[in-house]
């Protein structure tokens, strides 16, 4: 059996909270945002929006919405991974908004953390953050709700696996 190299993606995968000075292609963040759209979505309304900032003010004011994770800031490049909210809600109502947007970003921003790795670069999903400051940082509509915060670069650290629960202990047949 042939497997492909997208499992040790998978196991090699961290989050990286700090980052070499060197910056990050535009060539580069195109391919991650593509990687991230291609994510699967309900009906395939495709919620996501994605604000790519560089802006060093921008990133600081980032990192202060985030409860002062400074590392924010001191990422090359920083994605705020949105769920467009009135796009979820025109084809699913009140469970688009509350469900199916989130689940449809969250899937989104796997891939773009998978494809990051794959890149040699590291990124963090961040989601400890004030919604309403990171609004006002970025200037996002009111139907658009910020989800995640993607700070990336390339890895100055390389942090240990962390403990994983087994796959006997988390996996049940038919019944819990």
């Amino acid at each position: 059996m042939v497997y492909l190299e997208i499992f040790e993606v998978i196991k090699s995968r961290r989050s990286i909270r700090a980052y070499k000075r060197d910056d990050i292609p535009d060539d580069m963040v195109r391919i991650l945002i593509d990687s991230a759209r291609r994510a699967p979505s309900a009906g395939n309304v495709q919620p996501w929006e994605f604000i790519v900032v560089r802006d060093q003010r921008i990133k600081k004011g980032l990192a202060r919405a985030a409860l002062n994770q400074t590392f924010i800031e001191e990422a090359p490049v920083v994605i705020v991974v949105c769920a467009d909210e009135a796009r979820a809600r025109m084809s699913y109502g009140s469970r688009g908004v509350n469900l199916y947007c989130i689940q449809d970003t969250a899937a989104a921003i796997e891939n773009l953390l998978l494809a990051a790795c794959a890149l040699g670069l590291g990124a963090c999903w961040v989601g400890a953050f004030y919604e309403d400051e990171v609004k006002e940082v970025l200037g996002i509509p009111r139907d658009v709700r910020p989800v995640a915060i993607i700070p990336i670069g390339y890895p100055a650290e390389r942090p240990h696996p962390p403990p994983k629960r087994s796959v006997e202990e988390i996996t049940h047949y038919e019944t819990f």
